[in-house]
């Protein structure tokens, strides 16, 4: 009997210290070309010690310990772990359940369980680190899966987290004709000066990385879009955000909303569909990212019944190309964030396949997906493979900078220099 209690505790100290990095232990990655963040380098190592990148570059100039495990990646790209800078854990797609069914009707225990199952399939495909804007009525469900994975209890990415999100009272869903369910929604709702001023400060108290903020929806007549907070309330809440380190990322369709937003100074416009050449020029002048979402538009058509490549482009697909490539001609900083949540988790690569295929250069698209969105997101140790820098590391089959469709083919994830799948 004691002989077997031994035996479980052995077993179970294991388990716990299974996600710790060893902070002494040196890997040596040697895939066939490196891409570092910016560029890719044929024939570089990465030597990993711990859980941060200890040198990477050619092979003579690394300094190899006596003691050392080698990963041998033939064939193979060694790039930055990806970041997706659109997500929704807490969502799943609406070709499943609509989203006025998910909101209502699964209960919260079925929600954070699928967002587990999220996380960790975002992790294996080579997404090392989220940016997920909003729960969409599960609270701030998010603030305790961050935790959660933080601690080691389950698998899944680094993440980056806006709770609630703030909508304008009476803007979002879901919209019932029921009293008793109209108090639950999607978002957190605010009025006026005072009341976004709280609701932004309620939320970062509450564990938000991120502001995120509604600036239009479809309350207008005939549920057209329309914009929801004045320009008064966006710059309060862009000033309360900021002056606690936190960005801010807002939702926006219209062009007006759109304006708004640029002129209250956000960091980030998710969407972007009612952006035009002056826009996306103040955008460009002020820094203002934009995240375009690419992946979301063509899903949603394609549950309406549109059927790529055979049928003609509806008009929000091709509201999407015009912004896209508008938003390229000006020189905006463009994000890598597909609204996954919308389509399947662990599809995230998706959206970067689109990206090439609306005209951005696939080197371009990489660097999206990894130092660009680490530079505006703030994450100053992560998106470039480079000395000191955490270890979070994807390998991918082929040459990614060559046909970006190789991002799929995803062959080892590291994270905080433990891998996950090999």
């Amino acid at each position: 009997m004691k002989k077997s209690l031994v035996v479980l505790i052995l077993i179970l100290f294991c388990l716990a210290g299974f996600a710790q990095p060893d902070t002494e232990h040196y890997t040596l990655l040697k895939p066939d070309r490196v891409f570092d963040g910016r560029e890719m380098h044929d024939g570089w190592w990465v030597l990993v010690k711990g859980n941060h990148i200890e040198a990477a570059g050619v092979p003579s100039s690394l300094t190899i310990p006596s003691s050392v495990t080698t990963i041998d990646l033939k064939g193979e790209t060694l790039m930055p772990g990806m970041i997706e800078g659109h997500s929704h854990l807490f969502l799943h797609p609406y070709n499943e359940t609509s989203w006025d069914d998910q909101v209502l009707t699964e209960s919260r225990a079925e929600r954070t369980a699928r967002a587990v199952t999220h996380a960790k399939a975002t992790l294996m495909a080579g997404f090392t680190t989220v940016r997920d804007l909003g729960t969409e009525g599960a609270g701030y469900d998010d603030v305790g899966l961050k935790t959660a994975i933080e601690k080691g209890i389950v698998p899944g990415p680094r993440m980056l987290v806006a709770t609630r999100a703030i909508v304008a009272t009476g803007s979002y869903g879901p919209k019932v004709l029921v009293n008793e369910t109209d108090e639950l929604k999607g978002g957190e709702e605010a009025d006026g000066i005072d009341g976004i001023t709280h609701a932004v400060r309620s939320q970062i108290g509450h564990g938000a990385d991120v502001v995120k903020i509604y600036v239009d929806y479809r309350w207008g007549p005939d549920n057209t879009a329309a914009p929801t907070f004045t320009l008064e309330e966006l710059k309060t809440a862009v000033e309360v955000a900021h002056s606690s380190g936190r960005i801010v990322a807002v939702h926006s369709g219209t062009t007006e909303g759109m304006r708004r937003a640029i002129l209250a100074g956000v960091n980030t416009i998710e969407h972007g569909d009612g952006g035009t050449p002056e826009l996306f020029a103040m955008m460009k002048e002020k820094g203002i990212a934009l995240c375009p979402t690419v992946a979301a538009t063509e899903a949603i058509a394609s549950y309406h019944g549109w059927k790529k490549g055979i049928d003609p482009e509806p008009a929000g697909v091709q509201r999407k190309h015009y912004i896209f490539t508008e938003a390229m001609k000006a020189g905006v900083t463009i994000c890598m964030g597909g609204d996954v949540g919308v389509f399947p988790h662990g599809d995230n690569a998706r959206e970067m396949v689109l990206m090439a295929e609306y005209g951005m250069k696939p080197i371009d698209v990489l660097r999206s997906a990894t130092s660009v969105n680490a530079g505006v997101f703030g994450l100053k140790t992560l998106g470039n493979v480079k000395p000191g820098f955490l270890a979070d590391l994807v390998a991918v089959e082929g040459n990614p900078s060559e046909d970006i469709k190789a991002v799929k083919q995803v062959k080892l994830v590291m994270k905080d220099g433990i891998i996950y799948t090999n």
